[in-house]
């Protein structure tokens, strides 16, 4: 890990995952996600949405891909980093600046969604945990973050 301030742990219900953020691609983003998870936002929420071949995505209050935190959306800070496998991005809906506290995990490449959606992060280590994540739109037995910290304050 180079820099604990921009790694992120992720302790799932399947494992560790550390993820590397990229305050170069979308400082913004970066911003909000190690503020929510310095509030502990993202503490027990599911993977809500698990697509084999696709991307796994989590951080909705209400476990159903309707909900963000209390803060404002954010501003779109798309840029020219693939969606490949292992890339943390934001989700957002049809609106380009609706970006709030909702993110996925690509599994395999997903260069259609390039310059559409923030890359803000990359998983460094444990791309063999998002792997066994239960699939389903939603799953049946969703897994969920058990905590996700900022390195330098673990």
């Amino acid at each position: 890990m180079s820099d604990p301030e921009n790694t992120l742990i992720m302790e799932t219900s399947k494992g560790k995952v550390t993820i590397e953020l990229r305050p170069d691609l979308a400082p913004g983003h970066v911003e909000r996600i190690k503020e929510l998870a310095r509030e502990e936002f993202y503490d027990g929420i599911v993977f809500h949405r698990v697509i084999d071949g696709f991307m796994a995505q989590v951080g909705c209050p209400n476990g159903t891909g309707t909900g963000g935190s209390s803060k404002p959306d954010l501003k779109a800070e798309f840029n020219a980093e693939p969606h490949v496998r292992g890339v943390c991005s934001m989700a957002r809906t049809a609106a380009p600046h609706s970006a709030n506290s909702q993110f996925f995990i690509c599994f395999d490449d997903a260069t259609f969604l390039d310059r559409q959606y923030t890359v803000w992060g990359k998983v460094s280590d444990g791309m063999d945990v998002i792997d066994q994540l239960n699939r389903g739109e939603p799953p049946r037995n969703p897994d969920q973050i058990v905590s996700l910290r900022v390195a330098a304050d673990v």
